[in-house]
């Protein structure tokens, strides 16, 4: 392989299998992989994805389940200098036929139970289960010895959640995501002694990105499992397997409604990260209670940063539960009003970010991308308050401000006072259109028991201004999401707007 400057997302693997070859870096089921094994299937997995016809540069979709297979191809993506595009598995029709088309994948790498769902015309390998997958064919390939990406090209495209509207595919390279990285490692802790669970999807920046690569990149064993499954999580918590542990707010609120929450023997878990979404402060609040030893961090930021760009640390909750936390090393941001001037601190504006981590732009997309970044930095869409300290806090989506009356109201605000009832389980505040008040405060609720809206809109108007409580509450059995926790507002909207 013709050396490079190192600087690449499969340089960190290099790395650390130079450093400590015989140590366990990856246990999925019955499988387990030394780093220095990894890094050797790594390399063979390049040499098969290059022998498909494929040359650096061209896109490589992946379609599959948490797996090691999914990691070894991310990897071998990399090395190869292809763009690997990273594709929800539970995307199917139209959403799944404009990801592969738009992203012009010309292979897609896909577990055998979900190759049925692409396109027709698209081809295909499967990553894992057959005898021409993936992992079948890197085991006799020789080694990858081409020449080494440089920091500067893309390694991946890294679609938006299309929380508001078409997902975009952020062009992250290998320069970005290593400073994403070493911002990780920093501000979270993280180290070789460290025994991680990723139990969400590999696909999501969050799971990949600020977990698992910057985990791999400090030596430590990584333990990968298909889903957040609260048995499989609480077993391996309990035997001492696992000590840290990422999810989302609505995974942690899946745990604590365990009937057995309370009862097993979960004091071996020794770090908490959350985020994706986010936390209501009363769910924090009960699950501080429940483990007060228990190291919480919160982890803030959107895919286009790599994704972090802001964490809470432990010591820093206190009288600040509602806060992101402070920016990473490799981070700048400021809060600013619509024409860019930075407002005062404690007054609402939108974060824009300025960062190595930043991605290139959007993918086949240059009037969105000349929107997102003016002036030399990006525009988050996140509305914030910063205070004198330095530690942010997240008002609301700046799409998603609701506008009753010519009022700005945050939805965050009206969920965490619904939030103090017990008879909410979950709950989505947005606006819809309203001739009287221009757009209505409606509360979107997954009940816990009996409760009627009349209750509800009582007790939010107990907690907040009256003019924020909510004028409907409609009830559901589950809120629409994506794979990485966040409620899609803008189905609840489109949904509740046509009954």
């Amino acid at each position: 392989m013709t050396p490079g400057n190192g600087s690449t997302v499969d340089g960190v693997l290099r790395r650390s299998a130079r450093r400590t070859p015989a140590r366990v870096a990856v246990d999925y089921r019955d499988r387990s992989w030394t780093y220095e094994e990894l890094d050797e299937a790594v390399s063979r997995t390049a040499s098969v994805l290059l022998d498909q016809g494929l040359a650096p540069g061209d896109r490589v979709g992946a379609y599959g389940h948490n797996s090691d297979a999914y990691l070894i191809a991310f990897l071998a993506c990399a090395r190869a200098g292809l763009v690997h595009v990273p594709v929800n598995q539970n995307l199917t029709g139209d959403d799944l036929g404009y990801l592969v088309g738009q992203s012009g994948s010309s292979l897609v790498l896909t577990d055998p139970d979900l190759a049925a769902r692409l396109p027709d015309g698209v081809r295909t390998l499967p990553l894992r289960d057959a005898d021409d997958s993936l992992l079948a064919r890197q085991a006799t390939a020789p080694a990858h010895d081409g020449p080494e990406p440089r920091g500067e090209e893309l390694v991946q495209l890294l679609y938006t959640s299309g929380t508001t509207a078409l997902p975009k595919g952020a062009m992250m390279t290998h320069r970005a995501l290593v400073h994403e990285y070493l911002s990780a490692i920093t501000a979270l802790d993280l180290s070789a002694g460290d025994r991680p669970v990723h139990a969400l999807p590999l696909y999501h920046s969050a799971q990949m990105h600020v977990f698992l690569l910057p985990y791999l990149a400090v030596g430590a064993t990584n333990t990968i499992i298909d889903a957040p499954d609260g048995d499989r999580l609480f077993d391996l918590i309990e035997t001492g397997g696992v000590d840290s542990l990422f999810a989302p707010p609505t995974v942690w609120i899946g745990l604590a409604g365990r009937p057995d929450f309370a009862t097993r023997d979960l004091d071996g878990l020794r770090k908490a990260y959350y985020g994706a979404s986010i936390m209501p402060v009363p769910v924090l609040e009960r699950l501080r209670e429940r483990w007060p030893k228990l190291a919480f961090y919160n982890c803030f930021g959107q895919s286009e940063i790599g994704p972090l760009a802001m964490v809470l640390a432990p010591d820093e909750h206190k009288g600040r539960l509602d806060s992101c936390g402070r920016t990473v090393l490799f981070v700048d941001a400021r809060v600013v009003d619509e024409d860019g001037e930075d407002v005062p601190d404690g007054t609402p504006g939108e974060i824009v970010y300025r960062s190595p981590q930043l991605c290139e732009g959007y993918w086949d997309k240059p009037e969105e991308t000349a929107e997102a970044f003016r002036d030399g930095w990006f525009r988050s869409g996140d509305l914030a308050v910063r205070d004198a300290h330095g530690y942010f806090t997240i008002v609301d989506r700046v799409k998603d401000v609701i506008n009753s009356g010519g009022v700005l109201i945050a939805s965050r605000e009206v969920e965490d006072a619904l939030y103090t009832h017990e008879g909410v389980a979950e709950a989505a505040v947005i606006a819809l259109p309203d001739e009287r008040w221009i757009e209505a405060v409606t509360a979107v609720v997954v009940p816990r028991g009996e409760v009627t809206e009349a209750e509800l809109i009582d007790h939010a108007r107990e907690k907040l201004a009256h003019f924020k409580a909510p004028k409907r509450v409609v009830f559901v059995d589950e809120l629409p999401r994506n794979a990485s926790g966040k409620i899609l507002k803008r189905e609840l909207r489109d949904r509740l707007a046509a009954d």
